[in-house]
């Protein structure tokens, strides 16, 4: 029987190495997803490495990192890529395969290439824009209405942020002296934890949304490091949901992330965002200046136009006046005028048939003479009377009339707490009459009031 061949465990081991570095004596070209990458504090790095189809791994492998081709492929990726090396990354990496007789199979890589990285980060973001197109949330935080005054503001930013230091600089400087309510939710804003971070304050925000009129996420300028978090959908979506109108100051990215493409407003700087805000107030007090302009203008046109119609009228009103007491004044004249003739024309006419009974019937013209004085005495007594009673129906009625058109002048109908509805500078009626939302006037004896028709109802007859 052959005696059976024994070999150690380093025997083994360094075979294996040896065939390996026979065998695999150049470097390769891999992509793998760097899991995790276990930095320790000497600096050198052992990433774990896999593959994965779907959820399930069906590769892994450890890569080795040295200190110094660490901080040089770290710093190369961070100036390329805008981020540092992190885990949950599908990377290029350059290795060369290693055996260890202590540490066993490893892949020292010897080199990382950040334009593959910086192709997959346009990938992830390319398939978040499309699966938000797809879900058709792409415009739709743009399609909400934006607050006439943005007066309170849900910030979501680090409390020590210098970008938040320079959106309440801004905000606060106003030289048209507007106050703005704002209020703090603190979170992380670039890096891995952002994306949850952000998306927690947002939901915080949402449970107290009546209290505000937008969100508005700032961030530090300068560095662009960390911002592919602003490409993360679940990040995207929730902006896209959000009931509130979301605006974006976080940097000064050459490229749109899709946070800022789908938020109502991005701006480049916190600064410019703060400034925006500043600037609604600013054009909606111009407006406001010019429409109490305008309110004037036309208010003091509309008082001379009703001044002028007043004018017009009491003008009328004494004319008529005026003519009606001329009038009745002649017709009085005429009347003494006529009653003195017909006195006159009596006495006359008595003094005659006097004469004739005096010249035929002597005595009986004495006694009818007599007669005819008493007689004449009376009607004189009765005359008189009568003439003076006209006089004084006529002086009454004429202090009547006057009384009467002094009561229909429009200052003392309104002051009788009657009032004069204009439309258009017209009193309304059949032919000038007003419709609902039109703006009436209304014209009392002290105040002229405005007034918008909210509904028109039938008179009943």
């Amino acid at each position: 029987m052959a005696e059976k061949q024994i070999f150690t465990l380093f025997q083994v081991v360094k075979s294996i190495k040896k065939t390996l570095e026979e065998r695999y004596a150049q470097t390769y070209w891999v992509k793998a997803e760097m899991h995790k990458l276990n930095r320790y504090p000497s600096g050198h790095a052992f990433p774990e490495l896999v593959q994965k189809e779907g959820d399930k791994i069906v590769a892994q492998i450890t890569g080795t990192i040295w200190k110094q081709n660490l901080e040089r492929i770290n710093s190369r990726f961070v100036n390329v890529v805008k981020e540092p090396l992190k885990e949950g990354t599908t990377l290029l990496l350059l290795v060369k395969i290693t055996f260890s007789e202590t540490y066993g199979l490893s892949l020292q890589i010897l080199d990382i290439d950040p334009s593959f990285s910086l192709g997959e980060l346009q990938r992830q973001r390319e398939e978040t824009l499309k699966r938000l197109q797809k879900e058709g949330l792409l415009n739709l935080n743009q399609q909400l209405d934006f607050p006439l005054l943005p007066k309170r503001i849900a910030v979501i930013s680090a409390d020590s942020s210098k970008g938040l230091s320079d959106f309440m600089q801004v905000l606060e400087g106003s030289e048209n002296g507007y106050t703005f309510f704002t209020h703090l939710f603190p979170a992380y804003l670039q890096g891995d934890v952002a994306v949850q971070s952000i998306v927690n304050a947002l939901a915080k925000i949402k449970k107290v949304k009546l209290h505000f009129d937008v969100v508005v996420i700032v961030r530090g300028g300068g560095a662009e490091v960390g911002m592919t978090c602003y490409n993360h959908y679940d990040l995207c979506k929730a902006i896209a949901e959000f009931p509130l109108p979301i605006l974006t100051g976080i940097g000064h990215s050459t490229n749109l992330n899709v946070a800022e493409m789908i938020a109502y407003r991005n701006e480049i700087t916190p600064s410019k965002l703060a400034a925006f805000l500043i600037q609604t107030f600013s054009e909606f007090d111009y407006e406001v200046k010019n429409a109490q302009r305008m309110i004037f203008q036309y208010s003091n046109k509309v008082l001379q136009q009703v001044n002028r119609s007043f004018e017009s009228q009491i003008r009328l009103f004494k004319q008529v006046a005026s003519s009606y007491s001329q009038r009745v004044r002649k017709e009085i004249e005429t009347e003494q005028i006529n009653l003195q003739r017909s006195a006159k024309f009596y006495i006359k006419q008595q003094k005659d048939q006097l004469g004739y009974f005096q010249n035929e019937f002597g005595h009986a013209a004495k006694r009818s003479l007599t007669l005819n004085h008493t007689q004449l005495a009376q009607l004189r007594t009765v005359i008189k009377p009568c003439v003076q009673r006209i006089i004084e129906k006529n002086a009454k009625d004429i202090s009547q009339l006057e009384k009467t058109v002094r009561i229909l002048s429009p200052e003392n109908v309104l002051k009788r707490g009657y009032s004069l509805t204009l439309f258009k500078g017209k009193t309304v009626s059949s032919i000038n009459s007003p419709s609902v939302n039109d703006e009436i006037e209304t014209i009392t004896a002290e105040n002229v009031i405005k007034a918008k028709v909210i509904k028109i109802e039938t008179a009943v007859s």
